[in-house]
């Protein structure tokens, strides 16, 4: 995977807007009004079968409308056919969760905006090492 300074254009509610280092510019939302979001993104499997799990809690009305519009950008309903696909050997799958919604995907699913949610949690959120929803 890229890092996360890209520049690109991604769909977002039937809008094209420019994304930018892990955020989509100028585009503001209603984010006052909406509840904290937590954004947890979990990798597991690979040749160590190691899991590690990235947090980013997205709480204030900036954080809010950095993470919403990569948070919405994701095909969420597309994901559950991936999830069924088979995974190769020693890839790695991610388990990703945003507020109410959940995906799983292989590691070649992780593409365009999931790619971009991903590196930015990799890149902003706390790390540990686990299970997703597990006590650390």
């Amino acid at each position: 995977m890229g890092d996360c300074e890209g520049q690109g254009l991604v769909r977002w509610r039937d809008r094209t807007v420019s994304s930018g280092p892990c955020r989509l510019a100028d585009y503001r939302t209603s984010n006052e009004k909406q509840p904290a979001m937590k954004i947890t993104v979990q990798r597991s499997g690979g040749i160590a079968a190691m899991t590690r799990v990235w947090s980013v809690d997205a709480v204030s009305p900036d954080e809010k409308e950095r993470w919403v519009p990569i948070v919405e950008a994701c095909p969420w309903d597309e994901a559950k056919s991936q999830a069924r696909t088979p995974n190769e050997p020693d890839r790695f799958m991610y388990s990703i969760r945003a507020g109410q919604r959940r995906a799983t995907l292989p590691d070649r699913a992780v593409t365009g905006p999931w790619q971009e949610l991903v590196e930015c949690a990799q890149a902003e959120g706390s790390e540990s090492r686990g299970r997703l929803g597990s006590r650390r």
